[in-house]
């Protein structure tokens, strides 16, 4: 299980394999050199028991043996490390590129704190152990192979004695890396637990703070940390046993060589030098065994970190990118909706049921309904931020999964409920999609959104920083924002998801004069729950239950007296729409 886990790393090693071989080898020629010095050490012993006092070849030896390892080890460590950094950046990134790929389900199911955990904590693991774990485990194998080498060329007899303890030892590694495993899964999911809880509670700060659940909060956070040390304590406990065990192992082996080698040395079947440079070389081999819990425990929690990255890279992209040959380039904007039905995985009834509509290029379209009567789904679909059935929704006369998602979500402009800004300049934000637009451009796009007067009153003007999800912004500034980034692109299609609940109705008048002035002769759909925003529209479309229960002029509604005229009056009276309104969560 550990050795296939740790086997997907590989094809992210591929591409630097010669960087990290040459590191793997030069730590082999290392250790040989290493193992030099305990055997002149010895050579120049046994000269001085002797009575020789030239020892400028030893002494030599040694000194060229120490030099020539630095250099070795000093490109080694580079090779290798080097190697790791290059992974974990391919690894954020193809993480990254699959983040970007999914769609809303993904989402749902799962959160920022667990992704950004496992951008970071994960990929440093798998970096890691590229880095420090190829190191030990190289240095293990080479110093056990080198060091068995001069060990048996000094004395067999003595090596054989030290060969007994070795399956024990393999075995009770083998059963330490089993609850390693176990321990580590766990210490990683209680840390993305505990990423999720954090970002959750700064993003939502204000709203903790307005209610004053500080306390209450700090309570719930206490225990998250309280299960993320209690998993860690498990974890460390696991890998103490085995790290307390190898200390045991050498004083075993440093017992038998004392007693049975300084009966060798008396009876002169070794010299002193020997004797000497064989102790060294038992602590050679020792010595990596002494850091074997750590290397358990860095390997298990690795191969926990590589399933958990592909358990995102290995995904599908959710919503498919299969264009079909022949599409037209440019999208007049003449749409059709044949039999439109959606469901979304966590809900039982579909949203969207059977909805059938033809919309003219260049026509505007109000869509109104209840809370959750599907209006926000209708769109998603539209650009396939949700995927509709194929054939249920044509473009031009084209199925929407026929044209390349790029095209479709560049040509077709959605500006969602949620004003979302990044923490950039205004200028950044209005030109998100394309920063090298020019000036006139920009401030076309915020006079029509009524955001010019507000830009000007600020003293950096458009070089003003809005803040994380422009937290330095009114909701109505927000919202006007979006919106002018929306209008910027001057798209065949522009769809508009109430965009227009946090401004006043003066405000919203002179937007949707803008708008008919700006996108004469462009599609524009737009959702809300206000009669006076709907009235300008050429078509009005109400949904209900998924279904499409009204359709007509603003006239036409009014005089057929259903839904859409019961909501006028009542907007009219200025009594609480709240049952009749779009206000809510996304439907």
């Amino acid at each position: 299980m550990l050795l296939r886990s740790l086997a997907r790393v590989r094809p992210f090693i591929a591409p630097y394999k010669w960087r990290w071989l040459a590191g793997v080898v030069a730590f082999g020629i290392a250790r040989y050199f290493e193992a030099l010095v305990p055997f002149y050490l010895g050579r120049g012993l046994d000269q001085l028991v002797d009575g020789s006092h030239d020892l400028l070849f030893p002494v030599a030896m040694i000194f060229m043996a120490v030099v020539v390892r630095y250099l070795v080890v000093t490109l080694a460590r580079y090779c290798v490390r080097s190697t790791g950094l290059y992974v974990a950046s391919d690894l954020r990134r193809q993480l990254y590129d699959g983040l970007q790929r999914q769609g809303l389900a993904f989402y749902n199911r799962h959160s920022v704190g667990d992704m950004m955990t496992r951008a970071v904590a994960d990929i440093a693991l798998i970096q890691r152990l590229i880095g420090m774990g190829t190191i030990l485990m190289v240095i293990l194998v080479y110093a056990t192979l080198v060091g068995f080498g001069f060990m048996l060329y000094l004395s067999p007899e003595l090596t054989l004695l030290l060969i007994p303890p070795l399956p024990f030892v393999f075995w009770y590694a083998k059963r330490n890396s089993m609850q390693m495993g176990v321990a580590s899964q766990a210490v990683q999911d209680r840390l993305s637990d505990l990423g999720t809880h954090v970002q959750e509670n700064l993003s939502g700060i204000r709203t903790i703070q307005a209610m004053a659940q500080e306390e209450s909060e700090m309570a719930r956070f206490a225990v998250t940390n309280t299960a993320y040390g209690d998993a860690f304590y498990e974890q460390a406990r696991v890998n103490s046993h085995m790290t307390a065990w190898m200390p045991t192992l050498a004083a075993v082996c440093t017992v038998t060589i004392l007693g049975y080698g300084s009966h060798l040395v008396m009876n002169g079947e070794m010299t002193v030098g020997e004797f000497t440079a064989f102790f060294m070389y038992v602590n050679m081999i020792v010595q990596p065994f002494r850091v074997a819990g750590f290397m358990v425990n860095l390997f298990q929690r690795a191969g926990v970190a590589s399933d958990r990255l592909h358990e995102v890279i290995d995904l599908d992209r959710e919503i498919p990118d299969q264009p079909a040959d022949g599409v037209p380039a440019h999208i007049e904007g003449a749409m059709s909706l044949r039999d439109l039905h959606y469901r979304y995985e966590e809900t039982r009834a579909p949203v969207l049921q059977g909805l059938d509509l033809d919309i003219d290029a260049g026509e505007t379209i109000a869509v109104m309904g209840k809370v959750g009567s599907g209006k926000t789904t209708l769109l998603r679909s539209i650009v396939r931020l949700v995927d509709p059935p194929k054939g249920s929704i044509l473009i031009d006369g084209v199925a929407v999964q026929d044209y390349p998602l790029a095209q479709l979500r560049a040509q077709v402009a959605m500006v969602p409920q949620d004003p979302f800004l990044f923490g950039d300049t205004l200028r950044e934000n209005l030109t998100y999609d394309d920063t090298s637009r020019p000036l006139d451009a920009i401030w076309l796009a915020a006079e029509a959104a009524d955001l010019k007067r507000t830009i000007e009153g600020f003293a950096e003007g458009l070089d003003t920083v809005v803040g994380e999800r422009g937290v330095t912004l009114s909701g109505g500034q927000k919202q006007r924002a979006t919106l002018a980034r929306g209008l910027i692109r001057q798209a065949p299609v522009l769809m508009l998801d109430d965009c227009f609940s946090s401004v006043d109705t003066e405000t919203e008048e002179h937007i949707l004069q803008s708008l008919k002035n700006l996108r004469r002769g462009q599609t524009t759909l737009v959702v809300s729950h206000r009669v006076s925003t709907a009235r300008h529209a050429d078509r009005i479309v109400v949904l209900e239950d998924g279904r499409i229960s009204e359709v007509g002029t603003h006239d036409a509604l009014l005089a057929a007296g259903g839904w859409y005229a019961e909501l006028e009056r009542i907007q009219r009276e200025g009594a609480d729409t709240s049952d009749y309104d779009g206000l809510g969560t996304a439907s």
